[in-house]
């Protein structure tokens, strides 16, 4: 696999941004059309199955724009007249910078950091009168409700429908705590006042739906298609079930997020989107629903009953840029990218909070079923069972329990973000004999396409492997093969002035001076290190 990521850089080499908030997606198009990374497509084009594939073929492209298609055929005369944003993000880490509020140009190590730190500052969010919602320019309510007016679209060819929202926020309360949560659901257009709601299990809003309807009661929901990307990243992860996305996006962007209240229910909506919908599911209502082409690059369950909204308003700016997320293997699943930064930030985040030492670096690698597969730590081994430990734990917490397959911990010495060295560690460092067990029976979902008859989908499995030399033999584990910095530096100043090509490839692990110690029984030996006197003891 070719390494598509930027290599990691020391934390003070670049300056956080001082460029204004983003303030909602229009602004943030206007941004990435200057950053060169936008295509406008002014000719018309079928919402059924043509955008999805030109983003399909667009998105395995370097650099890989985000497309906004202008006209969608058919759709015309619509009196929405609604614009469609496809590739949001994409395999672009320049977006994603960008998105979170960073420098486009930030190293992938140094941009998980980064968000790692935002996601403890929490801002709750900042209420505005209505006149503020831009999205409140135009409202329909009741009979006058006609989804069929937006070119929703179909992703593929076995879709079980038309999909909007795909890059959506949908909101619901906790019927015990009230607190709201903001997740990214598929929502499948049921009808012109329909949508179904597809919730894997264990996510917020399904247990929101399942409290309510065991009092026996409706429970009102909202979505807001049209946004600022920032909402997509953060409504994709698993945070605490108190703790409102809203605080999180307002922590991550630098301010509180602006919200207003609905009209047909009293949820608080994000004021930056541009088209809303509020509506309502009543007590046991649902319909069948699916299947959709799904992050994992294969089409999810066979069709199943889901939770059915009744939409009792729409509001929208006048011609409104809906944002679409095209599911698929990589890299043309919108997914991937961004929930490969958004969810190492997570996991990292949990390990510092249960007091793991050591951790260099986390990375949920972009290729694997849309960030979700697997999990890389870079850790500085410092005691017996260091690596075991961050293994089960990065398995389990919060950020990174769900679906993760293939948990795979290294030493300081690799970067986590680069491919090509993760496979190295495993194939010198590995014996997987002694080095992989197995987790059984854990939280996954419907849509892994591994777990067959589809009955058995919502228990998943995890395999950790550790990939770091043998802690018990650290002092006489081979010795890696390193250049000494002075030479690299030396090198590294004469690169133009040798003609080499490109920019000086950087380099994480340098010749270090130690102490080698004669035992005329055992021959040479690195002197011990700190902490490692038993470990010495036993190899002489």
């Amino acid at each position: 696999m070719a390494k598509r990521e930027k290599r990691a850089a020391e934390p003070q080499s670049l300056s956080a941004s001082a460029v204004e908030p983003i303030k909602d997606l229009r602004d943030w198009i206007d941004r990435v059309e200057r950053m060169g990374e936008l295509v406008r497509v002014k000719q018309a084009v079928d919402c059924q199955e043509e955008m999805s594939a030109i983003t399909y073929l667009v998105a395995k492209q370097t650099p890989s724009p985000a497309i906004l298609f202008e006209r969608a055929k058919g759709y015309e005369k619509s009196p929405i007249g609604a614009k469609l944003l496809w590739n949001i993000l994409g395999p672009s880490f320049r977006r994603i910078a960008l998105t979170v509020e960073e420098p486009p140009d930030t190293p992938t190590l140094e941009l998980i950091r980064r968000v790692k730190e935002k996601l403890k500052q929490r801002k709750p969010p900042r209420e505005v009168p209505r006149s503020e919602a831009a999205f409140y320019e135009n409202s329909k309510t009741g009979d006058d409700v006609d989804l069929n007016e937006l070119p929703i679209p179909k992703h593929w060819p076995l879709d079980g429908g038309r999909y909007g929202g795909t890059a959506d926020a949908v909101i619901t309360r906790d019927p015990d705590s009230g607190y709201l949560n903001v997740g990214t659901y598929r929502m499948m257009l049921q009808g012109k006042n329909q949508v179904g709601l597809y919730l894997s299990p264990g996510k917020d809003a399904r247990l929101h739906i399942t409290r309510a309807w065991q009092r026996g009661q409706a429970i009102q929901v909202a979505a807001a298609w049209g946004m600022d990307p920032l909402f997509m990243v953060i409504g994709s992860q698993t945070f605490p079930k108190n703790v409102s996305e809203y605080e999180f996006a307002g922590g991550v962007k630098g301010q509180p997020i602006a919200v207003v209240r609905g009209t047909t229910t009293d949820l608080l909506l994000p004021a930056s989107a541009e088209f809303v919908i509020e509506g309502i599911i009543r007590p046991n209502s649902v319909k069948k629903e699916g299947p959709f082409g799904e992050f994992p690059g294969y089409y999810g369950r066979p069709e199943a009953g889901c939770p059915l909204v009744e939409v009792t308003a729409v509001h929208y700016r006048s011609g409104p840029i809906l944002t679409n997320a095209l599911m698929a293997d990589y890299p043309s699943n919108e997914q991937s990218g961004f929930f490969s930064i958004i969810r190492s930030a997570r996991i990292w985040d949990d390990l510092e909070k249960l007091g793991v030492p050591g951790v260099q670096g986390v990375y949920a690698h972009p290729a694997a079923a849309g960030g979700f597969g697997m999990t890389v730590i870079s850790l500085e081994q410092r005691y017996a069972g260091h690596a075991a430990q961050a293994l089960a734990l990065a398995a389990q917490v919060p950020g990174g329990a769900y679906y993760t397959k293939w948990i795979i911990a290294v030493d300081e010495d690799v970067d986590p973000t680069d491919t090509n060295q993760v496979i190295w560690a495993a194939a010198s460092r590995c014996n997987p004999i002694d080095d992989i067990d197995i987790l059984r029976n854990t939280w996954s979902t419907w849509l892994d396409p591994t777990q067959n008859p589809p009955e058995k989908r919502p228990y998943g499995s995890k395999a950790l492997i550790n990939a770091c030399k043998e802690h018990r033999h650290l002092p006489v584990f081979s010795k890696r093969t390193t250049l000494r910095r002075e030479i690299y530096d030396q090198v590294a100043s004469r690169w133009r002035e040798l003609g080499l090509p490109g920019k000086v490839p950087e380099v994480r692990a340098f010749e270090q001076e130690s102490k080698v110690v004669y035992h005329e029984v055992g021959g040479f030996e690195p002197g011990k290190q700190p902490g490692e006197e038993g470990a010495e003891k036993e190899n002489k």
